[in-house]
């Protein structure tokens, strides 16, 4: 995450979401990049797409502004937030794209299998999507554990953090996420 101090963009969150505009001003040269690190990991992986970081930021930035819509806890409930905007931008350009191109370009991405010593594959990033919402259904958990690593990069101990829980449930259940998930993908 960002270097600067946690409490500092906490405090400047609580004080946006609480409708003071000038906080969010302050906030965003903060986090931004951060945000841009997030979005170069996800854009990185993906192959033949026509996004660029900048653009994934500034879409993320303007449906994170919409203070009326959303609220935001602290720091790590941003990043998952951002995390989850971004997925929902990307999957939405690669459905623009699809619709397009009537079924050509499919925009691919990584993902990691259960076990670190088989090599990662790629996936279609709308079968991915289907697949997580599937897997939110009846493991919301196991769905955000996903959104927040995979999309949004951060570490098992912030992942821990914003979801509540300890970092051995997070090691466990992104464990059976990505088990899950590598057999749901590869069955389609």
């Amino acid at each position: 995450m960002t270097n600067q101090p946690r409490e500092t963009v906490t405090e400047l969150i609580l004080s946006w979401r609480h409708g003071n505009r000038e906080a969010l001003d302050r906030l965003v040269p903060l986090v931004y990049d951060e945000l841009r690190r997030v979005a170069r990991a996800r854009l990185k992986v993906e192959q033949g797409h026509l996004l660029q970081t900048t653009a994934l930021v500034h879409e993320a930035y303007l449906r994170l502004v919409d203070v009326d819509r959303m609220t935001v806890h602290d720091r790590t409930h941003f990043f998952s937030v951002a995390a989850r905007l971004m997925r929902q931008i990307v999957v939405d350009h690669a459905r623009q794209r699809l619709a397009m191109k009537r079924g050509g370009g499919l925009t691919f991405v990584a993902v990691e299998d259960a076990s670190p010593s088989v090599p990662s594959r790629s996936v279609d990033i709308l079968a991915l999507d289907e697949a997580l919402c599937q897997l939110s259904t009846f493991d919301e958990r196991l769905c955000r554990i996903v959104e927040l690593k995979f999309f949004s990069g951060l570490t098992i101990d912030e992942t821990a953090d914003a979801l509540d829980v300890s970092s051995a449930t997070v090691e466990r259940d992104w464990a059976l996420a990505k088990a899950w998930l590598l057999q749901r993908l590869r069955s389609q």
